[in-house]
């Protein structure tokens, strides 16, 4: 007995086209209008879920059971052959490129292949929102998730068979569609990617399309058990058509990821109204959807849909030495988007239409045909086998080649081993020059020099900025201009995120004994509160340098709060940012205009030192290396001697000021 084929469903294809365009131009062109065209993927979950469950109940339909292998073998030969070339291909050209594009590869590479990329990823920590380091192959995702489906859904549709109503079937698939979407509202406050990549937490949008199935009889086949009528020609396609337009609206609502689940239900809601109204019968909006264009990227929309995200990591990277983030280059984009319709056409002709027609078997005998064949057609074959011969073994090489961890992680932790070492470190004897500062808490490190038993034992040596003023006076008198100042690290505060953290290396060599509270993902919020306990504690210094605006735009009330606990008898040094993020150039300009507003506050321009020097960076583009560190360092010193050396003028004209005015006396009298 013959498996009937699946159902032909008008307007689906165009609804695919329409999914893949949402995903895709989210991430080769973030910076358009789609800031939540992540819910592309769940407009696929949804014509998933129904398609998968309407294929399984005209095949229960026509033959009273569901053959399971069958099933899976023709899941197989949709999927896996794809699925193959692009992840050998991506990585292989990733080991090319070389790097931090190789970091976690090996674990991505096995989730691929076993269908099980979103747990693998979420037991790694990685997130699907961060932008830093992005995974080579996190797209992946989605395809795990739907495949567990695949191998699920079949031996659990019989359960579901059990109820006899139509309508109580719809109802039990939607009231587990609403548990996974509240479990998603219940995981995602605390882990946002662990409730995007769960199956558990995501399968709401296949749930949605298992209802739509079961609740209209679609395994009768495409429109079989209903009859065209006023509504399903006019108005069921009306309120199609605005769905789908406001499909497009959602998938436009900025900051959609944190408003997870919410964005993503209501795209998966308005894809069931839009599947429902598409194939009615009589319905004009499956005519319309399947326009030769996007009925055309539809059958491919599953290759270019895998193609994509690779694509756009890997010409991003080879063009610009960065990793994909909010500012793709809009040429890498277009780049990107022409090479994916261009392989996933490619792919979709002579490779997986192919084995989907003829099965793994059947294209193997193929290809020995065309090793007997003519010359032409035997070197075409042998140069498809040399081929996937070569990325075969460029992935085995990637994937040995993987770094453990990023350029950026191995700088940062070789911060945090830097400050573990200082403030490990031996203090002086008692009485002979120790900082009057508390420690910092947590990443705190404070490396006391020799020279500042010199300063205690000599305490007419300095001016109180660090200049030699032993011989401030001429022989008549005259004031001396001030030397150059130096201000000693033991008089300086900093805390700061994970650029600081990165440079505390240089900034223990060039500040010798500045105390230093840094960590990973830190805010101006947080910076405001250890601010605040280091004064209450009486543990602030003198100078005051504070770096938080890598991680995010600057709040105003956190940074007047930082400035009213450093006080005014301190100098409060604010660090601007530089990292390939879109709201840095806000953060340096609120920087600039608080400085310009708030007495005795200065900027050290980290920005523009570090501008040409973009390989001290570590490949995000973010974090300093030991060189970039050195330059961090000297900028930060550059402006806290900077105020040194202001007051040490002004303090110098005063002083001549008065010795004029003596003389002026003294030559009266």
């Amino acid at each position: 007995m013959t498996t009937p084929t699946a159902p032909r469903y008008a307007g689906l294809d165009g609804l695919r086209a329409v999914a893949v365009l949402l995903v895709v131009l989210y991430h080769l062109f973030p910076a358009w209008f789609l800031h939540s065209g992540f819910v592309g993927v769940d407009v696929f979950f949804v014509i998933s879920g129904f398609l998968i469950t309407s294929l399984l109940l005209r095949e229960r339909a026509a033959t009273g059971r569901i053959a399971l292998r069958a099933f899976w073998t023709r899941r197989a030969r949709r999927l896996l052959p794809a699925l193959a070339l692009v992840v050998t291909v991506s990585a292989t050209l990733a080991w090319v490129i070389g790097g931090d594009v190789l970091v976690g590869l090996g674990r991505q590479v096995l989730g691929a292949a076993t269908f099980s990329y979103n747990w693998t990823s979420i037991g790694a920590g990685a997130s699907y929102f961060g932008s830093a380091e992005p995974e080579l192959l996190r797209n992946l995702w989605s395809l795990a998730v739907e495949e567990q489906f695949y191998v699920l859904w079949p031996l659990l549709l019989p359960v579901l068979l059990l109820v006899r109503r139509p309508w109580l079937r719809a109802l039990v698939a939607l009231a587990l569609a609403a548990a996974s979407a509240l479990w998603g509202f219940a995981v995602a406050g605390d882990a946002l990617t662990r409730a995007y990549y769960g199956t558990d937490t995501h399968a709401f949008g296949l749930l949605i399309g298992v209802a739509l199935a079961v609740g209209t009889g679609a395994g009768a086949g495409a429109g079989g058990r209903r009859r065209a009528t006023g509504w399903t020609r006019v108005g069921m396609p009306v309120a199609g058509a605005l769905a789908l337009v406001t499909l497009v609206a959602v998938a436009s609502v900025p900051g959609g990821a944190d408003l997870y689940p919410a964005v993503p239900l209501a795209a998966s809601l308005l894809t069931a109204v839009v599947i429902a109204a598409a194939t009615a019968p009589g319905a004009w909006l499956g005519r319309a959807l399947d326009v030769a264009p996007l009925r055309w990227i539809g059958e491919r929309s599953y290759g270019i849909y895998l193609w994509h995200w690779p694509l756009v990591v890997l010409v991003t990277l080879a063009a610009t030495g960065a990793f994909v983030d909010t500012a793709v280059p809009v040429a890498a984009g277009a780049a990107a988007g022409v090479l994916t319709l261009a392989l996933s056409a490619v792919s979709y002709r002579m490779l997986e239409q192919p084995i989907r027609r003829l099965g793994f078997a059947g294209a193997g005998r193929a290809v020995m045909a065309r090793l007997r064949s003519t010359p032409v057609r035997r070197f075409g074959a042998i140069a498809s086998l040399t081929a996937g011969l070569l990325v075969v073994g460029g992935t085995t090489a990637a994937v040995a080649a993987a770094p453990a961890v990023s350029s950026s992680e191995a700088v940062v932790e070789a911060g945090r081993q830097a400050l573990t070492a200082a403030s490990v470190a031996p203090a002086p004897p008692t009485g002979e020059g120790v900082s009057d500062a508390a420690p910092a808490p947590d990443a705190a490190a404070t490396a006391a020099p020799d020279a500042a038993a010199t300063d205690a034992a000599d305490p007419d040596r300095l001016s109180g900025d660090g200049a030699d003023d032993r011989s401030a006076t001429g022989a008549d008198g005259r004031p001396r201009p001030p030397a150059p100042a130096a201000v000693d690290g033991t008089r300086v505060t900093a805390v700061g995120d994970s650029v600081m953290l990165a440079s505390a290396a240089g900034l223990l060599a060039r500040l010798p004994g500045v105390q230093i509270d840094a960590e990973v993902s830190r805010s101006m919020w947080a910076g405001d509160t250890i601010v605040q306990q280091l004064a209450a504690q009486g543990a602030l210094r003198e100078y005051v340098v504070v770096g938080l605006g890598t991680n995010g735009p600057v709040d105003a009330q956190a940074l007047q709060q930082i400035y009213d606990a450093v006080g005014r008898d301190r100098t409060l040094v604010l660090v601007n940012a530089a990292a390939p993020r879109d709201w840095i150039a806000g953060v340096n300009s609120d920087l600039a205009a608080f400085a310009a507003t708030h007495a005795g506050v200065v900027v050290a321009d980290w920005a523009q030192a570090i501008a040409p020097h973009p390989d001290m960076l570590a490949g995000d583009r973010i974090h300093p290396g030991p060189q970039g560190g050195g330059v961090y360092a000297d900028t930060v010193a550059a402006a806290i001697d900077g105020v040194a050396n202001q007051r040490a003028e002004v303090r110098y004209h005063v002083e001549l000021i008065r010795w004029a005015a003596d003389e002026a006396l003294r030559a009266a009298g």
